[in-house]
């Protein structure tokens, strides 16, 4: 007869550390009802943004709040609209404890802002493996300071992070690709794929292509897709997009 020993059993699987991009609702009010209608708004311009991206809930703008939290009630939103609402952080003790009675992990507080020198860059890239989608992800090590380059094309389905840096593509960014930078992005060649610069709320961050025909391009969570059409004077021309205040300025490049 044989026998199933412990070391047999612990065989079948590992555990290992991993990391993965989040999406970060920084949560400013208690009202549960305002959100969801907040949430519907935003995301009715700009359909499709999400693809079922993990969310992380930061409570530290009403950390100091008195009224309860309706978690459930924003949970159910986010899912609603193609998220998955994983964690909270920055809540008081109540908050956090509601939280976590709603099916919410306790992520730590995010740290203070430091000098450093840039992270590792990661590239997250999703192929498609005898028509399963696994993803695939990979340090990349950065050419110079602050800066990733990507020189093959990115195609549907695909995305690049640069970390801490700005990110140069030298070939076309196809539509449902994704290119994301805490810095600049860079395009030379057409941009009809997402491009997400200033990830981290860096205001200066622009975006640069010398074919600009993106599905979307979001600064510092300010974001706009074609849903509205571009003016004839960038739409598939070299152009930038910088953030004035809360506006998106598209322009052309001389």
């Amino acid at each position: 007869m044989a026998l199933t020993t412990a070391a047999q059993s612990r065989s079948s699987f590992d555990l290992k550390s991993a990391s993965l991009p989040v999406v970060a609702v920084l949560l400013k009010t208690t009202d549960a009802a305002q959100f969801v209608a907040d949430l519907a708004e935003r995301v009715a311009d700009a359909p499709g943004f999400f693809d079922n991206d993990p969310v992380l809930i930061d409570l530290a703008p009403v950390r100091e709040a008195e009224a309860p939290i309706d978690f459930a009630a924003i949970a159910a939103a986010l899912r609603q609209h193609n998220t998955l609402p994983v964690a909270v952080r920055g809540g008081s003790t109540a908050q956090m404890e509601a939280a976590r009675a709603a099916g919410l992990a306790a992520a730590p507080d995010a740290p203070p802002a430091r000098a450093e020198a840039p992270a590792p860059v990661q590239e997250v890239v999703r192929e498609v493996i005898r028509e399963v989608e696994v993803e695939v992800v990979r340090e990349v090590p950065m050419p110079g300071p602050g800066t990733v380059v990507v020189d093959k094309p990115l195609r549907s389905g695909q995305q690049v992070y640069a970390r801490g840096a700005d990110l140069v593509v030298m070939a076309v960014v196809s539509f449902g690709a994704e290119v994301i930078a805490d810095g600049n992005i860079h395009v030379y060649a057409p941009l009809r794929g997402r491009a997400i610069a200033g990830a981290r709320g860096n205001t200066e961050a622009r975006i640069f292509s010398t074919c600009l025909e993106p599905q979307l391009v979001s600064i510092a969570g300010i974001y706009r897709t074609t849903e509205t059409e571009l003016p004839a004077d960038v739409r598939g021309k070299p152009a930038q997009v910088r953030l004035e205040g809360e506006k998106l300025l598209i322009e052309p490049l001389a």
